[in-house]
């Protein structure tokens, strides 16, 4: 039974490959925020009245506060691509720095300190709660920097030094109950992924399992015949070359009643591994029955096709087989190539007599229409 992974494992690995996309979307986002704010002080100074001079202005709240952003991005950036492993952390700092920045210059703007939220809501895109905790450590220590500005402490209340504190608070354990759902819909997500790869690989089992042979591998008689049909109408309607062979094992029988059918199925498995082993990857091969093979062969002329079973049936003649006391197994073949004034029924019928002819007339041979044919002319 299976067992779905639980704890840090329950982010699929897909999902954190795109980690490194979110860091770059998020280094993106803090070039708009800085873009934005840089654009903003500029029109209110110059739309109202400021009570700054345009030194100063330039100075403490254009130029350096920009600076330290840009320069924040650029380095979060660099290690980013140089050093991925720490891609979260610097991020987490680097947005730090720029949304306390911001807070810093606009101090009398109250509703400024929501953008100490963005680092921390930018965490829950990890799903991790200690990731999210440790962004929210870096914002509090940020604001007890801020803290030793003497203009800045002045201007907060106590209620405000007291709410801003509870106010981070608040925030990151939202964040985290978001975290948890999220990492409770990625191990549903997961599950149910798992169950559907589960029942595809169960079905492509249960889909091979009732097209092939159990002891050969080989497709079965069923699932030869379909074939075969396909074949057949296929080569009928384009002209392909298609050739048809049924190899049988000579005294096969004899085998089962000397050495036993656990023999006899080992000596199936070994005919059929030379089969697979001997045709290409384009031919069928299929156990049709007992102890007879059925070999459908594409894309090849006739003196190819026989030169394949050929080369099946001397392989096997040369092979000894511990299981036989060393002693080796011969088959008969017969072989015959589509053609337009045969039927699939015809076609089969008359290679099953090729390898009848074969069994016939001393067996361990390739029956073929051409053998046939000399033997005729002999006769005649």
């Amino acid at each position: 039974m299976k067992s779905f992974p639980t704890h840090n494992s329950h982010i699929p690995t897909d999902y954190k490959s795109k980690h490194s996309k979110w860091i770059k979307k998020m280094l993106h986002a803090y070039w708009v925020v800085v873009i934005v704010h840089f654009a903003i002080q500029i029109g209110c100074f110059l739309l109202l009245d400021y009570d700054r001079t345009p030194a100063d202005f330039m100075i403490n709240v254009l130029f350096w506060p920009t600076a330290i952003s840009i320069t924040c991005i650029l380095i979060a950036s660099w290690i980013d691509r140089r050093f991925s492993s720490y891609s979260f952390y610097v991020m987490s700092l680097a947005s730090t720095v720029i949304a306390w920045t911001i807070i810093h210059v606009n101090y009398d703007i109250r509703i400024i300190l929501a953008i100490c939220l963005l680092p921390i809501f930018a965490s829950v895109l990890f799903f991790s709660k200690k990731k999210v905790w440790m962004v929210f450590l870096m914002q509090m220590s940020a604001y007890l920097l801020v803290l030793f500005d003497p203009v800045y402490r002045l201007y907060l209340s106590t209620f405000d030094t007291v709410s801003i504190p509870a106010f981070l608070i608040l925030s990151t354990y939202v964040a985290q109950i978001i975290v948890t759902s999220g990492v409770e819909v990625l191990d549903d997500l997961q599950a149910s992924m798992l169950a559907k790869q589960d029942l595809i690989v169960r079905n492509a089992i249960t889909t091979k399992q009732s097209k092939t042979d159990g002891l050969t591998n080989l497709y079965n008689q069923s699932s030869f015949k379909d074939y075969y049909e396909k074949a057949f109408e296929y080569a009928n309607s384009s002209g392909m070359s298609l050739h048809l062979a049924l190899i049988d094992i000579d005294d096969f029988k004899s085998i089962n009643d000397t050495y036993g059918h656990r023999v006899g199925d080992i000596i199936l498995e070994k005919v059929s591994l030379i089969i697979q082993e001997n045709i290409t990857s384009s031919d069928i091969a299929a156990r049709y029955g007992g102890e007879e093979f059925a070999l459908l062969m594409f894309e090849q002329s006739f003196e190819q096709a026989y030169a394949q079973v050929e080369q099946i049936r001397q392989k096997l003649a040369l092979m000894g087989h511990l299981e036989l006391e060393g002693a080796s197994i011969t088959v008969s073949i017969g072989l015959k190539s589509y053609s337009p004034n045969l039927s699939k029924d015809k076609l089969f019928e008359e290679v099953d007599a090729y390898l009848y002819s074969a069994k016939r007339t001393g067996k361990n041979k390739t029956v073929t229409s051409l053998d046939l044919a000399s033997s005729l002319v002999e006769e005649t």
